[in-house]
């Protein structure tokens, strides 16, 4: 490796940037085609953070920490927690698309189901291209949502949930706070998506700028707005959180029925709660 670390994590960062920018494979599809995303944000934690650790005591022991999946796909190495950094980013939705899916709070629009389809398409190959970046320069990674191994599974806590979270990743690499949906609230707001990237290499953490995991929501914060219960087609936010069953019910039994017949698409998405809102596209406070 003839890097330096810090000359790697600005590596890192801005090929993630440069690869979003220039990538053809940028693009909603052959019936739209425009991009899928902006310009993203990137953000690093360490291996060995409490948090991790954290999570995994509160959503179940089936949920990895990074040393977790790391050691599963590279049992060889026997590397140590503080050896790992997580690279985590986030994929902001264009302004068409935001606005588009605006006007509709009873279906999700077609822009915004297309990057949820295709759009994800691409954010698993940002995900391929930063494993060959670093093995390139002779560092181990890997994709932990994109692995085999992943799985979906029951929190005997909070239901619905999975092996490796990109939304609690994102937390704790310093990129944002939860909201009252469960959604991160991001510098570049709640509508986006999220990928990681897992390294064998030792990266300054990015500085989490905030103390509590729901400090940027207008609702948890200051107790006002809401915007996302009103905003919501299934009623399933309300004052005491996200009501996970609810809101899948409406996803695969209304959502993606329109999805099929209106788009010609398969797909249970919704997130219709994360647009037309204070902190669709930043942090409200």
């Amino acid at each position: 490796m003839g890097k330096s670390i810090e000359d790697l994590r600005l590596y890192i960062e801005s090929s993630i940037v440069e690869f979003v920018n220039d990538s053809i494979h940028n693009s909603l599809d052959e019936s739209l085609p425009e991009r899928a995303w902006d310009l993203p944000l990137v953000g690093f934690s360490k291996g060995d953070d409490e948090i991790y650790y954290k999570l995994k005591e509160d959503i179940g022991e089936f949920h990895w920490t990074p040393e977790d999946i790391f050691l599963k796909v590279y049992p060889e190495l026997k590397v140590q927690p503080i050896e790992l950094t997580v690279i985590s980013w986030i994929l902001p939705q264009t302004k068409k698309t935001k606005a588009e899916q605006r006007c509709d709070s009873i279906y999700p629009a077609k822009r915004a189901v297309l990057a949820r389809t295709h759009g994800e398409v691409f954010n698993e190959k940002i995900g391929k291209f930063l494993v060959n970046l670093l093995e390139n320069e002779g560092i181990k990674a890997i994709v932990p949502g994109q692995s085999s191994l992943w799985e979906n599974k029951k929190s005997e806590k909070y239901g619905f949930a999975s092996t490796w979270s990109e939304r609690h990743v994102a937390y704790i690499s310093g990129l944002g706070t939860f909201s009252l949906t469960d959604a991160l609230i991001t510098p570049l707001g709640t509508a986006v998506r999220i990928g990681s990237v897992i390294a064998n290499i030792s990266i300054k953490p990015t500085k989490r700028k905030y103390s509590n995991h729901n400090e940027y929501c207008l609702f948890y914060s200051r107790g006002t707005c809401m915007n996302c219960a009103k905003r919501c087609p299934a009623y399933a936010i309300t004052e005491k959180g996200h009501d996970k069953i609810k809101c899948r019910e409406y996803q695969r039994n209304i959502a993606s029925k329109h999805t099929k017949e209106a788009y010609n698409i398969d797909s249970n998405y919704c997130g219709i709660c994360l647009f037309g809102t204070p902190c669709e596209s930043c942090i409200p406070l």
